[in-house]
């Protein structure tokens, strides 16, 4: 089995766990999601891989982190995550990627992510929930952080807070990598 068969798998068995522990039939975790019923179905039976803007918007409508979607198996009450464990959530063909190094459920959802845009790369966000908060490091290069149409250059050595809950956009319009730690801290579901 491949990581993206075990991906799969795993991201069918909890969306139909967290899905059941709601107690959302379907059409709720649609409406409140924003993914079609069909899609819905398809991604719980193992049958398709979603992209990760339709990830993201399952795991906010269930007030968890993507890191508890994709495997909410509780372990110690110190968990760790290599390097190589880290899941890959975005890449491009020009080498940017961001993954998702690990996650916990407190209060709400928290994330932390790693980074790297290459020059000329761009990540675009759908809205997250009301009180989603985003916290963002630069480590190198000038990250073009576009929020709700607002462009703000953020240089290394910078850090950046913003409230998600608007369309927003990490890009790179430099000549050199930019590479970021971003933290995401989701209210839990009401």
């Amino acid at each position: 089995m491949t990581d993206l068969d075990q991906l799969t798998q795993s991201l069918a068995r909890n969306l139909k766990h967290w899905r059941a522990e709601r107690n959302f039939t379907l059409d709720a975790l649609a409406a409140r999601s924003g993914v079609s019923r069909g899609m819905i179905i398809q991604i719980e039976q193992a049958r398709t891989n979603p992209s990760v803007g339709t990830t993201v918007k399952l795991a906010d409508a269930l007030g968890i982190s993507i890191a508890t979607l994709l495997d909410y198996e509780q372990g110690p009450r110190v968990r760790t995550v290599s390097e190589e464990q880290a899941v890959t959530m975005w890449s491009t063909a020009a080498g940017s990627h961001t993954s998702l190094l690990i996650g916990a459920e407190g209060p709400g959802p928290l994330e932390l992510w790693d980074w790297r845009i290459e020059p000329g790369d761009s990540s675009v966000s759908d809205p997250h929930p009301a009180g989603t908060t985003e916290l963002l490091r630069v480590t190198s290069g000038v990250l073009t952080l576009v929020v709700d149409g607002d462009e703000y250059a953020v240089p290394a050595g910078t850090a950046a807070a913003f409230e998600s809950n608007v369309r927003h956009q990490y890009r790179n319009d430099g000549s050199e990598p930019v590479t970021m730690t971003m933290a995401v801290a989701v209210p839990p579901v009401r």
